[in-house]
């Protein structure tokens, strides 16, 4: 980069920053960790583990907010070091790594600040399914599978299983998966929605051009902090031995749990534990998640990142198109987003899809 562009973007961050100190309040972040901080250190403190919880959630989630921060304020102070030694005619190697990552880190930032909900700090569960199309969606809905732990690794969130069943052919009929990690649920709500593909298909001989969808349901896991009532009358439980999903590695005992909650039809199931009382415990946390959910769609029906997918995995209803033939590009149909690079995308590259979903739904918000 030139010594103009290099001062350009330092430029730019001193402003972001600013605007990061003056909406985040710094002097009282750092109180406010004081003040949690201090009652962790009363000895009465772990008498009521719930509210105990929350109180650690919250405190580590405002450190983690803090160190962003200082992190941000560290890096500007390295690219002002490398302008003067630029100035002084000194080569200075690796600014250029450093701005992009500065940039990355301002991305971050700010989208935790549009996730001011309770639950967007939540772990996330991500339910995959294909659409019609057989094998095709099939393989489609694997892709998705992959692309989304790829994204996980690359954030060093968790990815776990709860359910997956094979494909008939090839991909899978469909997979639920969790994917843990500091406000994992609050960034992955942005993929809800129908994913659209376009390719020359591998399946058919002719080399035809082939669209397939799938649809993204992303819902929270609710941890102790939140009041979830379940009656267990209301449950349905039943147990079989699960389908073994290869080099899924599930589990081939009979302790697979299927619960279905007759009030409202939803069905969840869990086969990836080793006991079924894991299972049972896990396929209760999604519930919960689901349940959590359609009472925050219920009194906030204008929120559309929480809505369940309920428009029709087919043609008109996709969020996002990713076309591999007879041009490269993804395109996000809410935000108007795209890149060419679609081999990135598919390897986990979604922040800058995710980064302009918040900046595209702050705005939508404000005009409301």
């Amino acid at each position: 980069m030139e010594l103009y562009e290099i001062k350009q973007a330092y430029n730019e961050f001193k402003s972001r920053l600013a605007d990061m100190e003056r909406l985040l309040n710094i002097d009282a972040l750092r109180k406010e960790i004081t003040s949690l901080e201090t009652k962790t250190y009363d000895n009465s403190f772990w008498d009521d583990h719930k509210k105990a919880n929350k109180t650690i959630q919250e405190l580590k989630r405002l450190k983690n907010t803090l160190s962003l921060y200082e992190t941000l304020a560290s890096k500007l102070e390295d690219i002002a070091l490398a302008i003067e030694l630029m100035e002084m005619e000194e080569d200075e190697e690796g600014v250029e790594s450093v701005i992009k990552e500065t940039d990355n880190l301002f991305n971050d930032l700010e989208t935790k600040l549009f996730l001011s909900e309770d639950y967007d700090a939540l772990n996330a569960i991500v339910e995959i399914h294909p659409g019609a199309g057989g094998t095709e969606s099939q393989d489609w809905a694997m892709m998705l599978y992959r692309m989304f732990k790829r994204y996980a690794e690359k954030k060093g969130f968790s990815f776990e299983i709860n359910d997956y069943l094979d494909g008939t052919e090839a991909g899978l009929k469909s997979a639920t998966v969790s994917i843990k990690g500091d406000y994992a649920f609050g960034v992955l709500k942005a993929e809800s929605g129908v994913h659209r593909l376009v390719r020359i298909s591998p399946f058919d001989s002719s080399g035809r051009r082939h669209t397939s969808f799938a649809s993204i349901n992303v819902v929270p896991e609710i941890d102790d902090t939140f009041e979830v009532e379940i009656n267990e009358a209301d449950l349905k439980i039943d147990t079989y031995r699960s389908s073994g999903a290869g080099g899924q590695s599930v589990n081939t005992t009979d302790s697979a749990v299927r619960i279905t909650h007759k009030p409202t039809n939803i069905v969840v199931t869990c086969q990836n534990e080793r006991s079924q009382i894991q299972n049972r415990e896990q396929a209760i946390k999604i519930l919960k998640g689901k349940l959590y959910q359609r009472e925050i769609e219920r009194k906030q029906q204008q929120i559309s990142d929480m809505k369940n997918i309920d428009s029709s995995n087919a043609f008109g209803s996709q969020i996002r198109s990713y076309v591999m033939h007879p041009y490269s590009m993804v395109k996000d149909h809410r935000t108007n987003y795209e890149t060419g690079n679609v081999d990135g995308v598919m390897d986990g590259d979604l922040d800058p899809f995710i980064n302009a979903y918040f900046k595209w739904k702050m705005k939508e918000d404000s005009n409301e």
